[in-house]
């Protein structure tokens, strides 16, 4: 699928893949839920899979155009809203939630808001934004509903499936895939290295797909 993407927005890469192969199984006849969507990637996704509807949010001002753009491209009838993750349908449950977070550990708490890395850099152990997805996702889902999240084995997904389960969700790790590290891991292997994420030397990244399911 060709997606308009300016700079300073995430461009789809394997995570999306892998969470998108994932998201197919679940998307038809739901309504769902793209957290952080980018450039909308996996709300089209939901969309060409016959979700009944699909609703994108994301903070930055630039996915949200570059998602209302990408929608109109394709023909998709998706809404888009500029907001923090579940503030925009603080109201609404949906039968999927999807979201692909920034997750890469970053230097220091602080996260950047306007460079390019606001769509990478997660805080000190790469979970600024996965604990916020897990502790609201079980308010935003209906019964039956699922939530599926994409992050790097560095996070931890013991903790994200922890963290689901305490909010009455059975959850287990379900797709897991070992690519090479990308240039924002590369650039930050020494880091994780020093902090015991990766074992000296490693430059191969597991990804893992986390869902969450209501009963």
């Amino acid at each position: 699928m060709i997606l308009f993407c300016p700079p300073g927005v995430y461009r789809a890469q394997s995570d999306t893949e892998l969470l998108g192969g994932r998201l197919a199984r679940h998307a038809a006849g739901r309504d769902v839920l793209d957290l952080g969507t980018g450039t909308g990637a996996l709300a089209l996704a939901a969309w060409r899979e016959g979700a009944a509807s699909v609703t994108a949010v994301d903070l930055s001002r630039r996915c949200v155009a570059a998602t209302r753009l990408n929608c109109l491209l394709h023909g998709a009838p998706a809404r888009v809203h500029r907001g923090d993750l579940f503030e925009p349908v603080a109201e609404r449950r949906f039968g999927m939630i999807v979201a692909n977070p920034p997750y890469v550990p970053s230097e220091t708490a602080v996260l950047p808001r306007h460079t390019p890395g606001r769509s990478w850099d997660a805080g000190p152990d790469g979970r600024a934004i996965l604990d916020r997805i897990c502790d609201g996702a079980a308010d935003h889902l209906e019964p039956g509903g699922v939530v599926l999240i994409v992050h790097s084995q560095v996070c931890g997904p013991e903790e994200t499936v922890e963290r689901l389960e305490r909010t009455g969700l059975a959850a287990d790790v379900v797709e897991r895939a070992r690519i090479p590290f990308g240039p924002v891991m590369r650039s930050r292997a020494t880091l994780l290295e020093k902090r015991g994420l990766i074992e000296p030397g490693d430059r191969l990244e597991e990804l893992v797909v986390v869902e969450g399911r209501r009963g």
